[in-house]
């Protein structure tokens, strides 16, 4: 399938590693230009020497998409190199689990307000486009209560309501939004290798819930990221797409 992807122009936040990273090496390959972000300066320096290596167009910046200012900028920046934007795949999360407030003004600032600046920045070019699209990610941890309740699930949860939201008011100018919520994803440098290093019981019983008897790879989790990110899902909007292995088991309505 051509996912009409070629000559189109995106922004990825969190595009250093894991699924962020992913989405990236996703969009390059079927031949869009894409701008990414991440919090440290020598990860995006090393991460836009590996992407460009094949030849493609990838541009990174050090953002704390905490900073609504910087985030601005940074899409402002982008959408000046490549003349506009066709696609935006807001991806951060602080990770921040356990209940303080700290965490609960972090993951706000970060996972929620992150994910709000970096659409309000591309908005203007994005309905310039006649292909845009907007996806967000969330998690499976924002529909089903389960031991990353509190901050993090909230603001999952509040991200997919925002996004549907967004695809409802936006319909009509042609422009789309859609959410996918990964279930447990597993790559070195993630939270789940960490967790199993650190927690091995914690590990035994997420992987224990999923029936596949695994965790998703990123790039399963990029896969469906790149198609509803894609003229091909023209008329996919307002959905969040699960990518989880059956992990949940809630009926989605």
């Amino acid at each position: 399938m051509d996912l009409g992807l070629a000559g189109r122009r995106f922004a990825v936040s969190g595009g250093t590693r894991g699924i962020g990273r992913a989405v990236v090496e996703g969009l390059l390959a079927e031949g869009a230009s894409v701008a990414f972000c991440a919090r440290t300066p020598e990860a995006v320096e090393q991460a836009e020497a590996e992407l460009t290596a094949g030849g493609g167009t990838a541009i990174g910046a050090a953002v704390d998409v905490g900073d609504a200012a910087a985030v601005s900028a940074w899409l402002n920046a982008a959408a000046g190199m490549f003349s506009g934007l066709d696609g935006v795949v807001a991806n951060v999360s602080a990770l921040a689990i356990p209940e303080s407030h700290e965490n609960w003004r972090t993951t706000f600032e970060v996972d929620l307000m992150g994910t709000v600046s970096m659409v309000d920045a591309a908005l203007p070019y994005l309905l310039e486009s006649d292909a845009g699209s907007i996806v967000t990610i969330a998690s499976v941890s924002g529909r089903e209560i389960d031991f990353a309740a509190g901050p993090y699930g909230a603001m999952k949860a509040a991200i997919i309501h925002y996004t549907q939201g967004l695809a409802f008011k936006l319909a009509a100018q042609g422009l789309r939004a859609n959410t996918v919520s990964p279930g447990n994803t597993y790559f070195p440098g993630g939270v789940w290798p960490s967790i199993e290093q650190n927690d091995p019981e914690l590990f035994a019983e997420a992987l224990a819930l999923n029936p596949t008897g695994r965790m998703a790879t990123p790039r399963e989790v990029a896969n469906a990221v790149v198609f509803l990110s894609s003229p091909a899902a023209a008329f996919v909007t307002g959905t969040n797409l699960l990518v989880d292995g059956a992990l949940t088991r809630g009926v989605q309505l």
